[in-house]
């Protein structure tokens, strides 16, 4: 069969060969045992439903296996024998473009060179999963190439529940994932429902079709990376010869020796899980890997000495590494990590005291013991990591929940007054006030048609908007612009594509809506193939997360999700060609709620319309809401909104001076 036959027959009515698994591949973690045996003849049913009966006597046996053995039903034996990738728009069976974008989209985030656990269709972050089994990826991909401009397919956490009649202006997919009653979205909530078959964790841009590799996070960890050198370093100075430490190569972490490269320093990347570290050094996304810490220290002296421009993976425990540094007298000039704290007890965090292996096998099979070493490696890492910022060291959280279960685990964490953290968020201290007030955060878009020289002309593209934008824009927003343009710039020599053929930049709504109009227009005349535009939720407006996202709202909102769901909502019948709302994206289940969007690009009027409405609102929604919470850049930039279109009204507060409170408090 033709890929294309093979995407219309959807789930085969002749049961394929069953799949041997794949040892060389990257697997996730075994999930733990949480059901109870009535629960588990449920799971088994959940999982059969997708197959006629004839089918049953055969699969049965086969998804109890799966269950026992890696604690979930994956359905292997349904795997496509055909190469997972994004082919070029065109070659997938469609009847409706924006269907073919959103297959091209689907296939990338379960690129076994982007997915982080292909076989178990999970793109990054441990349990950032697309799909939770093969079935659904199947009729999913059936239901896409079937879809007429006037429906619509809704998707309940991966499970395809249908085409629905609607109309050309109504988004073709509506994507939820995780989406809990509120008093069942503890982790253990997670396991239980994930393990039956009824939800899972879609991340942010996993579960939403817009993952376009480590480049996403690469852009957004370069800036956070130079602006926390500004804090450390002289106005002028540049970060030659400073050491970053941090650990994670996964997925979205991968990205970090990349950044920090670009950023012009010295790195250090622990990570022990080795397949990851050299699926990063094959793909030119880190410089060098030490197996020892003894090799290590001796490297990084040199480097500092030499002032070199270096990424450097240590394959084994991060704890160790800070540990080490100290008795060395490393000096440490940034610290972070970017572990999937999200998800401490299955495969986020490895503790110190076990090895890779060790801690696979006891997270299945004594998930309480695992939980306490996890806790217990924790404490030792706050312990190191404040020795060394008593010697100088900036820290600052990345927003993975790294803070909040090392408080959870009673480590040394807390600030003076026993409610903040004694190290800010990146977002309270740099993409807060320094990007999102403004407006400014991870606009991204994809070639459809797989071509480098699309590419390369949208740089060219975007790069001229901004640089017409820095020519007219106000003071405050020039090092956002100058930062960008000089990422634009250097993005191709970067190598920075893996995957689909996509590009990601900081930009507020002007300049959002001015690139998309010049694509467009270049789609018009025919100099490139359409294009796919969406963000990382981890925006201006798509997430609330009290400790990443909206950590710097202080006027007691930030733990209200209202801007998320109005986002999506808004978004939906502003043009979006699919849009998507989850709980759980990076900081962890039950902690965040985001939402996120695609647009296709084609050339047309209808889509220059789509444009200019929903990337607007989508921007300027998150921008009303801070501004609404007093943050003072927010309301710069609202107040510049305001005067530059009449038909936007926003409520604007008041400020109480503090000396009349004073009188009562």
């Amino acid at each position: 069969m033709s890929f294309k036959e093979q995407i219309l027959q959807g789930i085969p009515d002749v049961l394929p060969e069953k799949k041997g698994y794949d040892v060389l591949a990257n697997h996730a973690p075994k999930r733990k045992n949480i059901l109870t045996i009535d629960e588990k003849k449920l799971a088994i049913r959940n999982a059969l439903r997708y197959f006629h009966p004839k089918h049953h006597e055969v699969l049965a046996p086969e998804f109890y296996e799966e269950l026992q053995k890696f604690g979930r039903i994956y359905m292997y034996r349904f795997r496509p024998e055909y190469e997972m990738y994004a082919r070029p728009v065109e070659e997938y069976p469609h009847q409706c473009l924006q269907a073919a974008a959103i297959m091209l989209m689907i296939q990338n985030n379960l690129d076994p060179a982007v997915a982080q656990h292909p076989h178990e269709l999970i793109t990054y972050g441990g349990n950032g999963a697309v799909f939770q089994n093969w079935a659904q990826y199947l009729l999913t991909m059936k239901y896409l190439a079937l879809m007429k401009e006037d429906q619509t397919l809704h998707m309940y956490s991966g499970h395809p529940m249908g085409l629905f009649p609607s109309s050309k202006d109504a988004p073709r997919v509506v994507v939820t994932n995780g989406m809990m009653i509120p008093n069942y979205s503890k982790q253990d909530d997670w396991e239980k429902f994930n393990a039956l078959g009824v939800t899972q964790y879609g991340q942010m841009t996993a579960g939403s079709y817009m993952y376009i590799g480590p480049q996403g996070i690469v852009h957004g960890t370069t800036i956070t990376i130079l602006n926390a050198g500004r804090k450390i370093v002289k106005a002028g100075d540049g970060l030659e010869g400073k050491l970053f430490v941090s650990s994670g190569l996964g997925g979205m972490s991968g990205a970090q020796p990349k950044a920090a490269k670009i950023a012009g320093c010295i790195s250090v990347v622990a990570e022990v899980n080795e397949k990851a570290i050299y699926k990063r050094h094959q793909q030119g996304w880190l410089d060098e890997v030490a197996t020892s810490l003894d090799s290590l220290c001796e490297r990084v002296k040199k480097a500092a000495k030499q002032k070199e421009t270096v990424s450097i993976a240590y394959a084994g425990n991060v704890v160790d590494v800070w540990e080490r540094f100290y008795e060395e007298d490393i000096t440490i000039h940034l610290g972070s990590d970017q572990t999937s704290l999200h998800n401490p007890w299955s495969g986020g965090y490895y503790p110190a005291e076990l090895s890779f292996e060790e801690a696979n096998e006891m997270m299945a099979t004594d998930p309480e013991q695992f939980k306490s070493l996890v806790q217990a490696s924790l404490r030792k890492h706050i312990d190191a990591i404040n020795k060394h910022t008593i010697r100088g060291t900036y820290f600052f959280d990345y927003g993975n929940a790294f803070l909040l279960e090392a408080s959870r685990a009673g480590a040394d964490v807390m600030a003076e007054n026993g409610i903040d953290f004694r190290y800010p968020s990146y977002v309270q201290d740099i993409m807060g006030p320094m990007c999102f007030d403004y407006g400014f955060g991870p606009f991204r878009w994809v070639c459809a048609s797989g071509k480098q020289e699309d590419l390369d002309y949208t740089d060219k593209l975007a790069k001229q908007v901004l640089e017409d934008m820095l020519k007219i824009a106000p003071e405050d927003i020039h090092p956002q612009l100058n930062d960008n343009i000089k990422w634009i710039s250097q993005a191709s020599e970067n190598n920075l594509v893996v995957g689909s053929k996509a590009r990601i930049l900081y930009a507020d709504a002007e300049g959002r809506i001015k690139i998309a109009r010049a694509f467009n227009k270049a789609i018009q005349e025919g100099k490139i193939a359409p294009v796919v535009l969406g963000r990382d939720h981890h925006d201006v407006s798509g997430t609330d997360s009290p400790y990443r996202e909206t950590s710097n709202i202080y006027d007691g909102s930030r733990f209200t999700a209202d801007m998320a769901v109005h986002n999506v909502i808004g978004d939906s019948f502003r043009g979006a060609t699919w849009v998507s709302i989850h709980n759980g994206g990076g900081v962890g289940w039950g902690e965040v709620i985001n939402g996120g969007f695609g647009l296709l690009l084609d050339g047309t009027e209808k889509a220059l319309k789509n444009l200019h409405n929903m990337l607007y609102y989508d921007v300027t929604n998150g921008i009303a809401r801070r501004a609404w919470a007093r943050n003072s850049n927010a309301l710069t930039a609202i107040s510049r909104e305001l005067q530059n279109n009449d038909d936007l009204k926003v409520t604007l507060p008041y400020i109480v001076e503090d000396r009349l409170l004073r009188k009562y408090f």
